[in-house]
């Protein structure tokens, strides 16, 4: 149960830095607010789901 909670905030904290670094780059809007972090839920989720069976 720890793995797993640990594996979900690393993944959402991997993809809050991603997207700040698109931000930061011009790729996606400065403008876009709350909406980053909904982002990053979502893609670190299907990051959570997707990485951890290729390692196991």
């Amino acid at each position: 149960m720890r793995k797993a909670i640990w594996l979900l905030l690393s993944s959402f904290g991997i993809m809050f830095a991603v997207l700040s670094w698109m931000q930061e780059s011009g790729v996606i809007s400065t403008e876009i607010g709350a909406l980053k972090g909904v982002a990053a839920l979502v893609t670190g989720t299907i990051l959570y789901f997707t990485i951890p069976r290729f390692l196991d």
